[in-house]
């Protein structure tokens, strides 16, 4: 529903019977419009406006409608969709680009870049993730797979690190599902890292158990320490000036800078003095991958599921459908998901990851970025990612969507949540998952009415919507 009153009855205005009531109707008009009239038809308001009356409300709906334009908070009235996410900064930043006229992928993109920012410890430009996309309209939903891999060479030094695929896949997701321009979701933040935002209860909940080791490394030391050298609480300002840099030049020289161009390089020059090894070509040869996604029945619906090696042995499926996940991995919360909605019925949901907790736990110098672990490498890993969503083939019209974290608990959780969203119900997922959904069990489009947003109050999350 876009912007612009309508006019409920379009009844011919009666004519002024004094000059007098021309003066009164003529006052009570905006000046800009007395402008607009004066400037394009040559005669005061008060004459013209029986003849702009006779003309259609929708004329004169055209000229005093004062509300935002696309592209721009507050674009969209009424139903704009919803979104959940374990950051309330990412949160935000989604809700702001669907109530600008954008898609659930712009949303999820917006909100992916924003937690590289504010919840770097589980999302950044050298991480990777998995995206499931549905579109209003169809019968099938797409999967974007994009994790951060393991180098193709032997590598070196003692933190070996992972080929950075976010930026990659974010662009995949928006060129397949997007419509606001993708660098105006780079924007946000860019601006959170320039000029700082405040330390989330998310955040500070990552940084507090780990500060000790992980203020080894000076560069993180200057930019999640205190001036007293202690760890940045909840409420703290943070502010990254390299990292806005860098995201600066993605915005501007655009994603394949990072894979073959002068931040590719600089990458590969900072690599080392991380203590680990990546190559130019390497990161040019990394792609993300559009697969079908596994699905499945579920009733008159029919729900979809990130497919493996994303999702190891396809166990949010199985854990759908009733069946006993197994052991996917250990507990170690290094992940964060997003799901968003549109007001179209568009749907994402996301899952991403540095493969442990704070990646390998250093930065690269002069680009703000913490360099992601390389996967199956002794201690490490490789990350679950789950996710579901669930649609109506028939009427092709969403009804779910949900994602989790807590790798070994993940595909649980998202199972769990997905099946409570389908009916409209809060989810309630046991330790050590965590789950962001959405459900409209009378489906979107058409029942809007029926949806809520749900975020898992065990976490620090943030579940954000409007009808």
């Amino acid at each position: 529903m876009g912007r612009g009153a309508r006019c409920a009855d379009a009844r011919p205005a009666q004519p002024p019977h004094s000059v007098q009531r021309q003066a009164g109707i003529a006052a009570s008009i905006p000046r800009r419009v007395i402008a607009l009239m004066r400037r394009y038809i040559g005669r005061p308001a008060g004459f013209v406006l029986p003849a702009l009356t006779l003309a259609g409300c929708g004329m004169f709906d055209n000229m005093v409608d004062s509300g935002p334009a696309e592209g721009n908070v507050g674009y969209v009235s009424g139903f704009l969709g919803g979104v959940a996410a374990d950051e309330p900064h990412a949160a935000l930043a989604a809700r702001d680009v669907l109530s600008a006229g954008g898609t659930a992928a712009d949303a999820a993109v917006a909100a992916a870049f924003m937690m590289s920012v504010t919840l770097p410890s589980r999302v950044g430009l050298m991480g990777g993730g998995a995206c499931l996309a549905y579109g209003a309209g169809h019968a099938e939903a797409d999967a974007i797979v994009f994790p951060a891999g393991r180098p193709v060479g032997t590598g070196g030094g003692d933190r070996p690190a992972a080929v950075p695929l976010l930026a990659r896949g974010l662009f995949a997701l928006h060129a397949r599902h997007g419509r606001r321009p993708f660098e105006s979701l780079l924007a946000p933040a860019e601006q959170a890292a320039r000029f700082g935002t405040r330390v989330s209860r998310a955040l500070a909940r990552d940084l507090a158990p780990v500060a000790t080791p992980l203020f080894a490394d000076p560069q993180i030391r200057a930019v999640f320490a205190g001036s007293n050298g202690a760890p940045l609480t909840e409420g703290a300002m943070l502010t990254q000036v390299l990292l806005s840099t860098t995201l600066a030049q993605l915005r501007v020289a655009g994603v394949g800078d990072m894979y073959n161009g002068t931040l590719a390089q600089r990458i590969a020059s900072a690599a080392p003095q991380a203590g680990a090894s990546l190559t130019v070509p390497e990161l040019r040869a990394a792609l993300p991958r559009v697969v079908q996604a596994v699905t499945v029945p579920a009733g008159n619906d029919i729900a979809a599921f990130l497919p493996p090696p994303a999702d190891p042995a396809g166990a949010t499926a199985a854990a759908f459908q009733g069946g006993n996940v197994g052991s996917v991995g250990g507990a170690l919360p290094a992940s964060a998901t997003v799901v968003t909605l549109d007001r179209d019925g568009n749907s994402v949901a996301c899952a991403f990851s540095m493969n442990n907790l704070w990646g390998t736990g250093r930065m690269l110098p002069g680009t703000g970025m913490i360099a992601a672990a390389a996967p199956d490498t002794g201690a490490v890993r490789a990350p679950v990612l789950a996710a579901g969503l669930a649609f109506n083939a028939n009427r092709r019209a969403f009804r779910a969507v949900a994602a989790g974290s807590g790798q070994g608990g993940a595909p649980a959780a998202a199972a769990a949540a997905l099946r409570a969203a389908i009916a409209g119900q809060a989810p309630t997922v046991a330790d050590p998952g965590r789950f962001n959904a959405i459900g409209c069990p009378g489906l979107v489009p058409g029942r809007e009415a029926t949806c809520r947003w749900f975020t898992d109050p065990r976490g620090s999350g943030l579940a954000a919507g409007a009808d």
